[in-house]
């Protein structure tokens, strides 16, 4: 089947919850997770919710693990925690939980943003994978981030990929 085909019949709307990694930000100081939201919203999917997660490890992986355990969103967007600093956790705690990784998405994200912000992109550990038959994408927090991830990478394909994920195992061929 062809890309667009691909395209042309998966949902048009999905079922997405957002979490945002952060020791200092709050609800009203989230704009990350606001960004990540209002592109969410006018492409036409529904949020079922959000979350601030703070970044202590053993917390951080419990919260995340119930998050995955639910069955009323396809989709997990997760924002801050992908830097390098000592309490930038996210990305190790994706690396533990991913079934199956997007090795693609991490690389496509830093070369576009090598594009914007020169060769600080490196530094980012943006990440992408499967945890319990869900997408789960790791951005940035800063909102210029978070919005390159989201236009150029997460919403153009997620109608396809969660279209892929709900396939019967059936369908899937083994190894």
């Amino acid at each position: 089947m062809s890309r667009d085909a691909h395209r042309a019949s998966a949902p048009t709307s999905v079922d997405l919850f957002i979490v945002t990694f952060s020791d200092t930000r709050d609800r009203t100081t989230d704009r990350g997770g606001d960004v990540v939201e209002e592109l969410g919203v006018a492409a036409g999917h529904r949020i079922q919710g959000r979350a601030i997660v703070r970044e202590h490890a053993e917390r951080a992986r419990h919260e995340i693990a119930s998050l995955l355990a639910r069955d009323d969103f396809d989709v997990l967007i997760a924002t801050g925690g992908t830097g390098i600093a000592p309490r930038d956790l996210a990305a190790d705690l994706f690396e533990l939980l991913y079934e199956r990784t997007l090795p693609g998405f991490g690389e496509l994200f830093r070369m576009l943003s090598f594009a914007e912000i020169g060769g600080a992109a490196w530094l980012s550990r943006a990440s992408a994978g499967i945890v319990r038959g869900k997408a789960v994408f790791s951005l940035p927090g800063s909102p210029p981030a978070a919005r390159l991830g989201m236009e150029q990478l997460v919403l153009p394909e997620l109608g396809h990929l969660v279209a892929e994920l709900r396939r019967p195992r059936a369908a899937r061929r083994g190894l």
